[in-house]
């Protein structure tokens, strides 16, 4: 899998929005000052090499939806992330996001409360 350019992953956060959708669904759900339509067109079009779109034809009309989780995508780019700035150390991106955020030890256990609540959450669904 890829990295997507923040142009995609704007596209595809929309994608992953709505479901599916054709270019204009999706030039509808961007922010101002919102790119010409060919550019988005063009941003789908890449996405579909990419493997992270696919589409449906309606004659020359198309109908994309995603191919690829965001879930699954979220989980690769943040292992490249903590890869990339923290050495893979799962450890030392908390140490730094700690730091950053001046968070004291009640904070910490706080987070750390949440986490293991959610966890539990998760496992109970399953």
């Amino acid at each position: 899998m890829k990295e997507l350019t923040k142009a995609e992953e704007q596209v595809m956060q929309i994608l992953w929005q709505i479901d599916k959708g054709f270019v204009k669904d999706v030039l509808e759900k961007m922010p101002e000052p919102k790119p010409a339509y060919n550019t988005v067109s063009t941003i789908i079009r890449i996405l579909e090499k990419k493997g992270f779109v696919g589409y449906k034809a309606y004659g020359k009309t198309h109908e994309y939806f995603p191919l690829v989780d965001k879930t699954v995508y979220s989980n690769f780019y943040l292992k490249n992330f903590i890869g990339g700035y923290f050495g893979g150390s799962f450890q030392k991106l908390v140490s730094f996001f700690a730091k950053e955020n001046e968070m004291d030890v009640k904070d910490f256990e706080s987070l750390v409360k949440h986490v293991e609540s959610d966890l539990k959450d998760e496992k109970e669904e399953e």
